[in-house]
């Protein structure tokens, strides 16, 4: 009896793989995720899917011809995904090449370097092929910022001068006497203000004609009115806060009970604060923020570490949600890098699920640039640790005067994001967004605001202990 029954299996199992076979893959969804950094197609099966690729030139375009499947309503959805703001994507065609083939046409805007790969079932995901579209010619992200500094001098909308740059100038000013770790004099690159109206050194006289005897004025001259506020110097240094924003496109993060996803409500935050770092100066220089994605499509862990550094970015804030198995869990947190191991077992269990972020958002495991990431991934110093220490702190400390704290300091663990090797960096979880009360927080422009406000006044307050060091970029 048990040997019929499991021929009866088997051949019930054979029977199904052959209808399968037959009917061929079933495509579950697709989407589109466009982006300034690369636009991305993804086709999730519930098979894996084979196809052939080629790229042509002129004009721009990657037909790919998927083997072993039919043209459905599904795949057809693809032409209507794509929206004109697409910086790389001018339209996509579909059609039944051939019995069992399907080409796909994806017609550019501007000449790309496409890769094409699969990921295997993680998560909410079945079998997915991934089409990526990388613009040939990227655009300098660190010019980028320069440039809207320019044009927004030349608007005259550069920020007015912050009133931390008294405080900053006390503790890092001349004849400072606030400790030996603190600098007494600006460090190369900087440039000092000029003398303003109010100074007291005086205009040298006008000179006179010869053999011509000035008579002594019987009192000083009248003090002339204020001149107006001389425009920023094209030669300031540019200070730049990495933001990084976490998830993203096809990695939505954690999902709180209300169905609120982490990815967009970090980029909230994120903007938010970018607003105010961009009207903030440090000690008479201009802040720039640099987000990491700046809209919804998915940046790899090691990308995000690397954007930062071609950027020179002299802080590195990561903001995220956290999630936990219950909703009892509360309050916000910040991070640190250790190489040490974690500081509590719930530290490593958060950078354990963190580093997994590459594993839903889909990266090629093939791209050639992988083993040089990997390797600045662990040039991690001492050095950038404490300084990521005090910058957490600073933080840490803003953050709880408006919100209730998960743990009373800055904890560490191995989070991947957070491994630049000569940028202080960060991860600031702003709440537990699967806890309700909290997901209704978070959800609140409100609270956003604060914690905006928050890490801002946390970011100045690291910078008035611990003045930017000198960079080569200036505008």
């Amino acid at each position: 009896m048990k040997r019929r029954r499991l021929l009866g299996h088997g051949a019930l199992v054979l029977l199904l793989g052959v209808t399968h076979a037959a009917r061929g893959a079933g495509i579950v969804a697709v989407r589109v995720w466009p982006a300034p950094d690369y636009s991305r197609v993804t086709i999730e099966s519930d098979v894996p899917l084979t196809t052939k690729q080629i790229f042509v030139a002129d004009p721009p375009r990657l037909a790919v011809d998927i083997e072993g499947i039919d043209l459905d309503a599904a795949l057809r959805e693809l032409v209507g995904r794509v929206r004109p703001d697409d910086p790389n994507i001018e339209r996509i065609r579909v059609g039944q090449n051939q019995p069992g083939v399907v080409r796909l046409v994806i017609d550019l805007k501007r000449p790309a370097v496409p890769q094409v790969f699969t990921l295997k079932p993680v998560a909410a995901y079945q079998n997915r092929l991934v089409l990526d579209l990388y613009p040939a010619e990227k655009e300098d992200p660190l010019q980028a910022l320069i440039s809207e500094r320019l044009r927004d001098v030349d608007a005259g909308k550069a920020p007015v001068a912050d009133p931390l740059d008294d405080l900053i100038a006390r503790h890092t000013g001349p004849g400072s006497t606030t400790g030996p770790e603190l600098r007494e004099s600006p460090p190369p690159g900087r440039v000092l203000p000029l003398p303003g109206p109010d100074s007291t050194a005086r205009p040298p006289s006008p000179e006179l004609p010869h053999g011509t005897l000035a008579a002594a004025p019987e009192k000083a001259p009248p003090r002339p009115a204020k001149a107006p506020p001389a425009p920023p110097s094209r030669t300031d240094r540019l200070i730049i806060v990495a933001l990084d924003p976490g998830h993203g496109g096809e990695d939505p993060g954690a999902i709180g009970p209300k169905g609120t996803r982490e990815k967009d409500i970090v980029l909230r935050v994120a903007h938010k604060l970018r607003e105010r770092i961009n009207a903030s100066s440090v000690n008479g220089n201009p802040m720039r923020a640099f987000l990491t994605r700046d809209a919804d499509f998915f940046v790899p862990l090691q990308t995000r570490v690397q954007k930062a550094r071609n950027v020179q970015a002299d802080l590195f804030i990561s903001i995220h949600a956290d999630a936990f198995t219950t909703p009892a869990a509360r309050g916000a947190s910040v991070f640190a890098l250790s190489q040490r191991g974690a500081t509590s077992t719930a530290a490593r269990w958060l950078a354990d699920k963190e580093n997994q972020a590459d594993l839903i958002g889909g990266v090629n495991v093939q791209a050639k640039d992988q083993h040089v990431q990997r390797m600045l991934l662990d040039m991690s110093t001492t050095a950038q640790i404490n300084d990521s220490l005090k910058l957490g702190s600073a933080v840490l400390g803003e953050i709880g005067g408006m919100a209730r704290l998960h743990k009373p300091r800055v904890e560490q663990a191995g989070f991947a994001v957070l491994k630049a090797p000569d940028i202080p960096s960060v991860l600031v979880e702003t709440a537990f967004i699967s806890n309700p009360e909290e997901e209704a927080r978070l959800r609140s422009d409100a609270y956003q605001d604060d914690l905006a406000d928050a890490i801002m006044r946390g970011i100045r307050g690291y910078f008035a202990k611990n003045p930017p060091l000198a960079r080569s970029r200036t505008v």
